[in-house]
């Protein structure tokens, strides 16, 4: 065991099952164990190069073995499952993993830190409170409607239901039933604005987030999660590399000698490639304010291709941005009279 210099660990809830590979990918042990007695076994073994997919409980696991002087690596479980022979097990999983790991051109994934996580957990559980949100809303769009009662579209409304009600003749328990719901909606309304504030905090105190702020019409949401995903920014060669990672470059499907480029990937984090676009949708409502190359390009880019096609396009290039500022500690200079929200 002490001349493992690869070991890959396929990951479970309560078990995990190790597979170790010496220098030359003959296997040395497999084993299988509980979290406690596979932290117990890595404080024991020589410092070696320990390798997992980017699942749950993985980014922990990697700054745990880290601290105890391994070399932690994940990959994505779609570029593991190619090295899976035969029949599926746990431990053919991790001997799969250590195959995929030892290719030249593997691309791993970058353990986050415990700070990336819990702004990557504010973020994820805002996403769920606004979901909510708009769920109560709907609701009570519809249960009104039948009765007769057709309100405009928005959150606006919600917001003075209580006018709507008094004006229309109700039944006595449906008014009671929508104002639970009502105060269901000011609820998850408080909760989203007091995460809007902790998320503007934390990013006050950010040097990164507080540097891709002033990229044009990104605001405090778009900045943190982009702050999360990109990290130092050096998991990636080039700037192109993190476009592709949140899907914003185009698939290509060539053969023959003849390039087809297809519509983009739309691979990685969706939410961040829904900002992106978001930002560029804002930028693009006011070009005639805008000035500068940047403004020039997209000018000249709404000439010839569809107002959706240079969104994507312009998003792409924010995302290349906001790399640009992570890896090489810079700050984006916006031109005169340039749109920042």
């Amino acid at each position: 065991m002490s001349e493992s210099a690869l070991v890959g660990i396929d990951l479970g809830k309560h078990s995990f099952h190790l597979h170790g590979q010496d220098k030359s990918g003959r296997e040395v042990f497999r084993k299988k164990c509980s979290r406690q007695q596979m932290m117990t076994l890595f404080g024991n073994l020589p410092a070696c190069t320990v390798v997992m997919e980017a699942c749950a409980g993985a980014h922990f696991v990697a700054r745990e073995l880290m601290n105890m002087g391994h070399q932690a690596k994940l990959i994505s479980p779609q570029f593991v499952r190619p090295f899976v022979k035969s029949n599926k097990n746990d431990f053919v999983d991790a001997e799969a993993i250590c195959e995929a790991a030892s290719r030249p051109s593997m691309r791993f994934v970058s353990p986050k830190t415990e700070a990336q996580q819990t702004l990557s957990v504010l973020h994820r559980l805002r996403e769920s409170l606004v979901r909510n949100r708009t769920k109560t809303a709907n609701q009570m769009h519809g249960f009104l409607l039948e009765f007769g009662i057709s309100l405009p579209r928005g959150l606006a409304i919600m917001k003075r239901l209580s006018i709507v009600l008094a004006e229309h003749e109700l039944p006595v328990r449906l008014t009671v039933l929508l104002q639970r719901l009502h105060d269901h909606f000011v609820y998850l309304d408080g909760q989203i604005k007091e995460l809007d504030k902790e998320l503007a905090g934390q990013l006050a105190s950010d040097d990164l987030g507080s540097r891709l702020l002033s990229l044009p019409c990104v605001g405090p949401i778009t900045a943190s999660l982009l702050a999360v995903e990109i990290g130092d920014g050096q998991q990636y060669g080039c700037s192109r590399d993190f476009a592709a990672s949140i899907g914003l470059v185009p698939r290509q499907y060539s053969t023959g000698g003849k390039a087809n480029l297809l519509g983009i990937s739309k691979r990685g984090d969706k939410n961040l490639r829904r900002l992106l676009v978001q930002c560029t949708r804002v930028y693009m409502q006011r070009l005639e304010h805008q000035k500068g190359a940047l403004a020039d390009w997209v000018r000249s880019l709404l000439m010839r291709r569809h107002s959706n096609v240079v969104a994507c396009a312009l998003a792409n290039k924010l995302a290349r941005i906001a790399w640009a500022i992570a890896a090489h500690h810079t700050q984006y200079e916006a031109g005169p009279d340039t749109l920042s929200a």
